[in-house]
């Protein structure tokens, strides 16, 4: 297998990505192909002994920054690191493609010069979120600020496909956001997704879902506008770094508490693996032809590792035939 990842994409680039991607292709016998400039490559990767000798390089001679505009991805950068790699992908000249660069251009990538699978109407980031029973997957969490209910209606079919076939979740239950349980509550365009979502012969559809208890085990999947999505998520990560950094210096106040840490150290760790979305590396971009998977900018090494394990998954699973045939 093929993964085509952007060597220049994310705040920690190049070296964590090169790290990430050493430790991804000799743990998950993946062939990593990176888009970037080689000199700058091979001289990062020599000053920190990172072996990239099997990997191929795709040369690129620009990047994409976090303050270019999305559309510079196809027009005023379309020599960058992540035009390259979504090219080659579109060209069929590997499996799938991985960033950590500007979210916007990713998703304008994917959907200009990969495509979306026919039928679809717009792609969604889709991230797996912690909660108090494994994880649950929101979509979208940011790729369309406004959506129309049959567009929440296909992010729901696209997600629940996902959560089966990658995640191995047996049927898994989807759930509209809602300020309320009650069937009739929100405005008139959660009362058209509800109706939607619930004549939805490819889905699980339990209902409303209020935010209070996406971190319990309300849903497998949740859905709404991008823009409810992308709040939700930067608020769900901000919590959880607040409650461990509080944690963190409560056990560090005195003598008793750092004692009392210490006996627990092994289960904090724990806690706070189960608590850190960089566990699930990032976003499919669910809707895109081919696999195509969003890694968190600030990323480490641990993270890329992460993305790519479940970009392989993404290509292995052959949802992108099943989601097709779902939203024909």
């Amino acid at each position: 297998m093929r993964i085509i990842v952007d060597a220049f994409g994310g705040d920690n680039a190049p070296l964590e990505i090169l790290k990430g991607c050493y430790d991804a292709s000799k743990e998950l016998g993946i062939d990593i192909v990176l888009a970037g400039n080689s000199e700058i490559i091979r001289k990062t990767a020599s000053e920190n002994n990172i072996d990239i000798s099997a990997m191929e390089i795709l040369e690129a001679s620009e990047v994409i920054t976090m303050e270019d505009e999305p559309t510079s991805v196809v027009k005023a950068k379309a020599d960058s690191s992540m035009a390259v790699g979504l090219k080659a992908l579109a060209d069929g000249k590997a499996d799938a493609f991985a960033s950590a660069g500007n979210s916007g251009a990713v998703v304008v990538g994917a959907t200009m010069i990969v495509k979306r699978i026919k039928g679809v109407k717009r792609v969604a980031f889709a991230p797996v979120m912690p909660k108090n029973k494994g994880f649950f997957m929101l979509a979208d969490s940011g790729a369309n600020v406004e959506c129309r209910p049959e567009m929440i209606n296909q992010f729901a079919t696209m997600a629940s496909c996902y959560v089966n076939k990658v995640m191995n979740i047996d049927k898994p239950r989807v759930g509209l956001a809602n300020v309320g349980t009650e069937d009739h509550k929100g405005g008139p365009f959660q009362h058209e997704c509800f109706a939607l979502l619930k004549e939805n012969k490819d889905i699980n559809f339990i209902g409303n879902i209020e935010a209070r208890d996406f971190p319990d085990d309300a849903a497998d999947v949740i859905v709404c506008d991008g823009f409810t999505g992308n709040i939700i998520t930067k608020l769900y990560e901000g919590v959880a770094m607040t409650l461990m950094g509080k944690i963190k210096g409560l056990f560090m106040k005195n003598l008793k508490t750092k004692l009392a840490a210490a006996l627990i150290l092994k289960d904090f760790k724990v806690l706070k693996k189960e608590l850190d979305y960089n566990e699930y590396g990032g976003a499919p971009i669910l809707g895109a032809s081919k696999p195509v998977f969003k890694i968190h900018g600030s990323a480490k090494a641990s993270t890329v590792k992460s993305a790519l394990r479940l970009t392989k998954a993404y290509v292995e699973s052959g949802i992108i035939d099943e989601i097709a045939e779902a939203v024909k």
